[in-house]
């Protein structure tokens, strides 16, 4: 199975940052063909012939692209474990897609994913390939930052992520400014803009759910990405608000391994203190 690492180990790529914006503009000649190249001069090349060297600089880049994800995945894959065969079909289908992958921490994901395949076939759909195909490296990363603050409720196999909790009845809710409480995703890399994004890549759902109200002086499990938290509701009437992974988001949280903030927690903590206890 591929070993866990965040995409922050992932291979550094080339440091461009201070480069005048004139540079990086003639960088991009290159894939148009119309930087020198050896024996290949643009300037006295007829303008199919640039078209033919830059297809040609193209299929280089690909083939470049897909041995750079077949190296990472081999390096994921383990000589203890028995493989499986492909479907043919999701191989063809995989390696047109990896070609055009070229950022070096992106392809450590499409390395991650054939080398699970060969282990566990199907975990990953065409659906799933072809969102991943459109992930920028910052969705990636804000995903990342969603595993971190996701919980599991009572070993419920999927996720949540936490946003808010809330008095639903009682007298209580009239002596309280606000029946509802932020968790503070916000404040730890999460702002809402950020959950938008996710949600338009397909990765979470756009409407928030809520549980059924939590029984009360009954213990909770919340198991995070590193910690475990026992919460027991102080009153009958409170249930918590929560975004939900999209199948594919959840197919891709296979790959993401969570950074859990530590910070996070113990604001999680902090507020739920509250209004429950917490053992």
């Amino acid at each position: 199975m591929a070993e866990n690492r965040s995409l922050n180990d992932a291979p550094q790529v080339e440091n461009v940052q201070d480069m005048s914006a004139r540079k990086k503009v003639l960088r991009l000649g290159r894939l148009l063909g119309l930087a020198s190249e050896q024996n290949y001069h643009p300037a006295s090349a007829t303008l199919g012939q640039r078209a033919s060297f830059r297809l040609a600089q193209q299929q280089q880049q690909y083939q470049q692209n897909l041995e750079n994800i077949y190296a990472m995945a081999l390096s994921y894959s383990s000589s203890d474990v028995t493989g499986a065969e492909l479907d043919p079909d999701w191989v063809h289908q995989f390696f047109q897609m990896a070609e055009q992958i070229h950022n070096r921490k992106m392809q450590d994901l499409w390395g991650r994913i054939l080398a699970s395949e060969t282990v566990n076939p199907g975990n990953f759909s065409l659906r799933t390939l072809t969102t991943l195909k459109q992930l920028t490296l910052r969705e990636a990363q804000l995903m990342e930052k969603a595993l971190g603050m996701t919980v599991k409720i009572n070993n419920e196999h999927r996720g949540k992520l936490l946003g808010s909790y809330r008095v639903a009845g009682g007298l209580g809710q009239y002596f309280r400014k606000n029946s509802a409480v932020n968790l503070g995703l916000s404040q730890f890399g999460l702002p809402y803009s950020n959950l938008l994004t996710l949600m338009d890549a397909g990765l979470i759902h756009k409407s928030e759910f809520e549980t059924g109200v939590l029984p009360i002086k009954q213990a909770i499990t919340l198991q995070l990405a590193q910690q475990q938290l026992t919460v027991t509701p102080k009153n009958s009437h409170l249930l918590f608000g929560y975004y939900r992974f999209t199948a594919i988001g959840e197919e891709l949280a296979q790959l993401v391994p969570p950074r859990q903030d530590l910070a996070y927690v113990d604001a999680l903590k902090t507020l739920l203190q509250q209004d429950f206890y917490l053992n």
